[in-house]
Formats: C-alpha cells, sequence, structure tokens
C-alpha cells in the first residue's frame, strides 16, 4: 500500500478534524481525495506527510510512519494547497535548491518541464500567475522522483485553461514515471477525467473508498413503489432515499443483481455517487453535533 491508514484521527480542542478515518491506498493508482471544506482533507495529508502527529490511530506511507520514520519523506512529493514557495526566488533558483536539498533530484525534469510549459526560468516566482506558480510547485515535487505524490486542491483558485494544463502535465509525468498519486480537490468533473480511484470524506471520517469502476458498478438507483423498509433483493445498504405518496427513488449499494420486477434499475455516475455520499455525510454530521439520533 502507498499509504495507508487505521482508526486515524486529529483534533483540536474538542472537535475532531478527523476521527476514525481508515483507508487504503494501492501503489500505482491515481486516487481523487473528495469533501466539502472542513471535511479533514488538509488535516489527513498533512499527517501523511508527517507534518502533523495524530492524536489517535495510526497512518503509514509504503508501511512506514512518516512522522517517526522521515527517511520515507523522500519517498514522498507533495503540493500544498496555496502552493508555497519563496516568492523572491525564480524557477531557476528554485531548481537548484531543491538539488541540494533531496538525495534524489531530477534537475532536467523540472527544468524541461517549465521550458515546455514557457515558464520564464528567470523571473521571480512571486510575479508569475497563479497557475504559471502552480505547475513550478508541481515541476518540484516532481523532480525528486517520489513514489507517492500528495496534492492538496492545487487547482482550486486556476481558471478552466490553467487546471487543463495542469492536469495534462500531471498525468503526462505520472503515465512517465509510475507514481501513485492522491489528489484532493471539490472540481469533480476534472477528478472524474484523470483519476481511477475515489476517497470520499465527509464530517470528520471517511463515507466510500475504493476503484471507481467499482464503486459506480456496485451502486445504481431504483424507481418503485413507496419503501416502508422491507429488503429488496440484491440490495446491500439503501444510501439514500426519496419518497412520494406513492413512489420511492433510492440509491442504493447492491451486493446481487435486482430481479424484483416492481423496481426499475437505472445507473449511477461518478458525480451522482460522490454528491449522495457527501450528503449523506452532511446529514449524519449535523445530527452528531446536535446530540440527535438520525
Amino acid at each position: 500500500m502507498a499509504l495507508e491508514t487505521d482508526q486515524l484521527g486529529k483534533r483540536y480542542g474538542d472537535t475532531w478534524a478527523l476521527r476514525d478515518c481508515s483507508l487504503h491506498l494501492p501503489e500505482g493508482r491515481i486516487a481523487a481525495l473528495v469533501g466539502p471544506n472542513g471535511a479533514g482533507k488538509t488535516t489527513l495529508l498533512h499527517m501523511a506527510v508527517g507534518l502533523l502527529r495524530p492524536d489517535a490511530g495510526a497512518a503509514s506511507v509504503f508501511g512506514r510512519s512518516p512522522y517517526d520514520d522521515t527517511a520515507v519523506l523522500a519517498d514522498i512529493g507533495f503540493v500544498a494547497q496555496d502552493t508555497p514557495l519563496y516568492p523572491d526566488f525564480t524557477a531557476a533558483e528554485l531548481i537548484t535548491m531543491g538539488g541540494k536539498l533531496n538525495k534524489v533530484w531530477d534537475d532536467a525534469l523540472a527544468r524541461t518541464r517549465l521550458a515546455q510549459l514557457g515558464i520564464p526560468p528567470d523571473k521571480p516566482v512571486g510575479k508569475l500567475s497563479g497557475g504559471q506558480r502552480a505547475q513550478v510547485a508541481l515541476a518540484l515535487a516532481l523532480a525528486k522522483r517520489p513514489r507517492l505524490l500528495l496534492l492538496d486542491e492545487p487547482v482550486a483558485s486556476l481558471d478552466p485553461l490553467a487546471r487543463r494544463e495542469f492536469l495534462q502535465a500531471l498525468m503526462g509525468s505520472v503515465a512517465d514515471s509510475g507514481t501513485t498519486v492522491l489528489l484532493s480537490s471539490h472540481l469533480l468533473a476534472d477528478l472524474e477525467r484523470v483519476c481511477d480511484y475515489l476517497i470520499v470524506l465527509n464530517s470528520a471520517q471517511v463515507q466510500l473508498v475504493g476503484p471507481v469502476d467499482d464503486l459506480v458498478a456496485e451502486h445504481c438507483r431504483l424507481v418503485g413503489p413507496r419503501h416502508d423498509g422491507e429488503p429488496i433483493a440484491g440490495v446491500a445498504a439503501i444510501v439514500r432515499a426519496s419518497h412520494t405518496d406513492r413512489q420511492s427513488t433510492l440509491l442504493v449499494r447492491t451486493d446481487g443483481p435486482i430481479t424484483d420486477p416492481a423496481w426499475t434499475v437505472h445507473e449511477v455516475t461518478l458525480e451522482d455517487l460522490i454528491l449522495t455520499y457527501l450528503a449523506e455525510g452532511e446529514t449524519q454530521g449535523s445530527h452528531e453535533a446536535w446530540g440527535v439520533t438520525a
């Protein structure tokens, strides 16, 4: 596993930023980490790179603790949400500095990538556009030749063209190196194009995790007569339900074929799936915050 957590938790005072977080990310995947603001995405990523110590549970990268075994950090590339770079340094100076700070460093990769993107090497990065700064940060992270690349909403503030260029650069590099990627974002259309693994995080807890194709295949939407809670053959769980006087619409997780002719089966999209689990997580979180039993 590239990244694995077991009942991972981080608390600030009486508030859990992340709680009972258990997930696994196999090597070679390009994974989407999805959740609303405040869901715990940044907290999870910061514990994965050893910037925060867990208050509960454990996180491991390639079987090693990033907080206690700092040698594993050489295998991790990280681009933080605000793409922090020394604003007075040029891209060329940052590449030179990276070579002095990292045992493994591909100077040519970073310089070639930025040249292909037309980013001036001698201009202070503080004077570059947001998209250009994001590309510099990505080039620096990739120059480490990391086995695991963590990206914390790197395209959130970029315009559509800059987002597309960033993701194209990312996909090209990953295809060449086989790097495992965990990309945090709330831009679902972008994630649907590039990711093959999904982690949905909401209300400080994991709501859904697994390969995208498998998750989409094992969910569907059922439309049929008003459902009052009786079991439906082939349905493992009802994720969300809406009702009228005579009809119910259910988004369900299946464990077999739906054979009851009373139900019409509709496929769901990845966006349908993500939004449903996010909505369900919000409902559960609100009940817990107010001490209400759902």
